[in-house]
């Protein structure tokens, strides 16, 4: 009988680390197959709250707030599109590249996991942002992600317009704030064991197989 899983996965949309890590765990559980059951729940975190609806240049920023120099950041991002392809994701970086505000995405999202499609967006919304190198707060943007992830695009557009769902988006970041959440992505199984960190498909493997055969170290999240 194959084993229940439920995986909350704490992200963002501008984590390049967090589509590292989403496309590692997505192919651990096809490698685990049959033996388990397993439903994501995607749950809200912002690197840069306070970014503004314009954006700023990803170096520019990663510079500021990192100390980082042209050299470590422009390595970094050619580590990042290198795992990116090996997992099938192409990562686009280039000089003009901008890290943008992200707490409408996560409205959608919220939205999203109602209606079933919360998967779905949450990789249109990645593919926007670092394959398009689209603006994530960017209501066109953001509609049109929406709609090719299988939802109503008219409905995306008036939960955008009104701010629905705003306070649920903040409860669910301060939960995950409370329960020591404070880098992304952090992957939580079944609320009680956790993986920090975009890593390959195997250490993910590994986790979810010694969960399901209950020889996995207790770490509560």
């Amino acid at each position: 009988m194959a084993a229940s899983l439920r995986i909350d996965f704490v992200s963002d949309v501008a984590c390049p680390g967090c589509v590292i890590g989403l496309r590692s765990l997505k192919q651990a559980l096809d490698a685990v197959g049959p033996d388990v059951v397993a439903e994501i729940h995607f749950q809200p975190f912002e690197l840069n709250p306070d970014m503004p609806a314009e954006g700023e240049n990803t170096f520019e920023h990663v510079q500021k707030k990192y100390g980082s120099t042209q050299e470590r950041s422009a390595a970094a991002r050619q580590a990042i599109r290198e795992s990116g392809n090996a997992l099938g994701f192409n990562f686009n970086y280039g000089p003009e590249s901008r890290i943008w505000n992200t707490f409408d995405a996560h409205r959608l999202l919220h939205w999203a996991g109602i209606e079933g499609r919360q998967l779905q967006l949450k990789e249109a919304l990645f593919r926007a942002n670092f394959t398009d190198q689209l603006s994530t707060s960017d209501h066109e943007v953001l509609a049109k992600a929406a709609a090719a992830a299988g939802l109503d695009e008219k409905k995306a557009r008036a939960i955008l317009a009104s701010g629905e769902y705003s306070d649920e988006v903040r409860q669910e970041e301060m939960v995950w704030r409370h329960r020591g959440i404070h880098a992304v992505p952090s992957v939580v199984f079944n609320q009680r064991w956790m993986i920090q960190g975009g890593h390959p498909p195997q250490v993910f493997e590994q986790a979810i197989r010694q969960i399901i055969a209950g020889t996995a170290t207790e770490a509560r999240a």
